[in-house]
């Protein structure tokens, strides 16, 4: 049985978590995750040694600690990616708190997360975009969802977005300008272009909304007028790719890689492309490359097949 996590240790927790809404900016699912992780780190903590302790042996934790917990999580089944994620959670909460309390920190913080595989993206071929953006509205009963839905698909698609910075636009927004402010992950703020043909679909969704697209007001809108659910548009790209015959793998997010992906074989230079992706890192834009690369290959290899 997990032993109860020390009153000091709580008030740290919330505390952390706090200062990653106000200061950070950090997503709120994201600090929900970092707390989950948090609280299974201290339980383990008090389990394994047998009872709580202060904020000091928060801080100075030995690295057999930390390969237990990890082992520990391990043998529950938890995925490496997912315990590489705690880990960083378990740096960023121990080295806030070396840094308000002292200690020593330094075995924490060198601990290294387990190894995983990376999921390269998998984006839509050209035409298979194309296909997506021109038949998303064809199972809609009504002819404003048919519209709504294809201008978030190509603001997805034509400019990159995350379905929630899709979905995160007002009415301010309307009609879309030549260049968008997007404020994405952590809040930080990215200029994105916006190509005519998604200025043409939103305005077309415009038109035909039944709603008041106050400027305060989100700019797309469910069926009985409050904010859109991004699992209706995951629904009506479900049922796009099964009509084309596309893979699982063809969701909302696939047509932001396909936009990565689609710059990047026209040329598009890699640090460009990572700021209008929103990405903190560009070793996560450099994924890109690897399924580019990929693609390259095979063209090669059936081009030079032998006889």
């Amino acid at each position: 049985m997990t032993l109860a996590i020390s009153p000091a240790a709580r008030d740290a927790l919330e505390a952390w978590l706090t200062h990653l809404r106000a200061l950070d900016g950090r997503a709120e699912k994201t600090v929900a995750a970092y707390g989950a992780d948090l609280r299974g780190w201290l339980g383990f903590l008090a389990q394994h040694r047998g009872g709580t302790e202060g904020l000091a042996g928060l801080i100075d934790v030995p690295v057999s600690d930390l390969r237990a917990w990890m082992a520990h999580e391990r043998t529950r089944g938890v995925a490496p990616r997912s315990i590489a994620r705690a880990l960083s959670a378990v740096k960023g909460f121990t080295a806030w708190l070396a840094d308000r309390h002292g200690g020593d920190a330094t075995a924490v913080l060198q601990t290294r997360a387990p190894r995983f595989q990376k999921k390269l993206p998998r984006p839509l071929s050209v035409d298979a975009a194309a296909e997506v953006l021109d038949s998303v509205g064809d199972d809609a009963r009504t002819p404003w969802v048919a519209a709504r839905d294809t201008a978030v698909v190509t603001l997805l698609y034509g400019c990159g977005l995350r379905i929630s910075e899709a979905l995160g636009l007002t009415g301010a927004e309307n009609p879309l300008p030549q260049v968008l402010r997007i404020r994405g992950k952590g809040g930080k703020e990215r200029l994105v272009p916006v190509l005519p043909a998604a200025r043409e679909a939103v305005a077309a969704y415009v038109h035909l909304c039944p709603f008041d697209l106050a400027p305060d007001a989100p700019l797309f809108r469910g069926t009985r007028g409050g904010p859109l659910n991004p699992r209706l548009i995951a629904a009506a790209m479900e049922r796009t790719r099964n009509r084309l015959g596309l893979p699982a793998t063809a969701t909302p997010h696939a047509l932001r890689h396909s936009f990565a992906t689609h710059l990047l074989a026209e040329g598009g230079d890699l640090r460009s492309i990572q700021e209008l992706l929103g990405h903190a890192s560009l070793s996560t834009t450099q994924t890109y490359t690897a399924v580019d690369a990929a693609r390259l290959m095979q063209v090669y290899r059936d081009s030079h097949r032998r006889a």
